[in-house]
């Protein structure tokens, strides 16, 4: 990729209109040519844009999963009377326990180091964007896992005794009584968790995934000026912060209105 000087472009790509800007104005005008426009550069954001919602999605996916798995199990040892207590649950939620302690004491970014260099090794684009949504995905597992169980245990006792009153079992009455409520009463917190996986997903590029950020990161390599390619990242990700927020607010207007009704 060669380099594209202040020079060259005010004598070949920069407009006419430009050369009567001030200085610092035509700088500006220069860097984001540079960033954007020379080389078809913007494909570079869009590619890594790309990049990075997959892994937000099917991290965040992952994350869910796994963190209701392990609230279910952890309510449902807790729920359990100290004498009648069924020892491979026990053990079970030992597990989670030491999962949770793992995963919440230790940094994100050596999570996905170990990930990326220690356990998983990828070695194609595909493998990278596996390991970083297996990263991303299991340490937001931990913190979904705690967030769930806050909202189950809001829900009532009376709500688990009138559903095995109907002749549900455990399973049957978390699935259609108590997980849904649950769902309504930690929806802020979980869409906080959402937002700060989609800004962790600015991780990834240590172990060279080719996201935004990285990308970002590449377009400076080339052109030495750091100015407009990371403000431009932080642009972006505001942009997509704001966008989830807006969506997590109509989902949360649409869920009190079904409770009217």
């Amino acid at each position: 990729m060669g380099m594209l000087t202040f020079a060259v472009w005010q004598e070949t790509f920069a407009p006419i209109w430009a050369q009567s800007l001030p200085e610092w104005l035509q700088s500006l005008l220069f860097q984001l040519y540079q960033t954007f426009i020379y080389q078809d550069r913007w494909k570079w954001f869009i590619s890594g844009l790309k990049v990075t919602l997959i892994v937000t999605v099917c991290a965040l996916a992952l994350g869910v999963v796994i963190g209701i798995l392990i609230a279910i199990v952890r309510s449902a040892h807790d729920s359990q009377r100290a004498g009648s207590r069924n020892p491979v649950l026990a053990v079970v939620d030992a597990v989670c326990r030491l999962y949770l302690t793992v995963i919440r004491g230790t940094p994100m970014m050596v999570q996905l180091l170990i990930m990326g260099f220690v356990i998983f090794i990828p070695k194609t684009e595909t493998d990278m964007i596996v390991c970083g949504i297996l990263a991303l995905g299991i340490n937001s597992g931990a913190y979904v896992a705690e967030i769930a169980r806050s909202g189950i245990m809001s829900i009532g006792v009376g709500q688990m005794e009138a559903g095995r009153s109907l002749g549900l079992n455990y399973a049957q009455t978390m699935r259609y009584i108590i997980i849904p409520q649950a769902i309504k009463n930690i929806l802020p917190a979980l869409g906080n968790e959402m937002i700060t996986l989609l800004k962790d997903t600015s991780l990834v590029s240590v172990i060279a995934l080719r996201d935004v950020t990285k990308q970002a990161q590449n377009v400076v390599a080339v052109t030495y000026n750091a100015f407009v390619p990371y403000i431009s990242l932080a642009a972006i990700y505001l942009v997509m912060v704001v966008l989830l927020s807006k969506l997590l607010g109509v989902f949360e207007r649409r869920m009190r209105e079904s409770d009217r009704r």
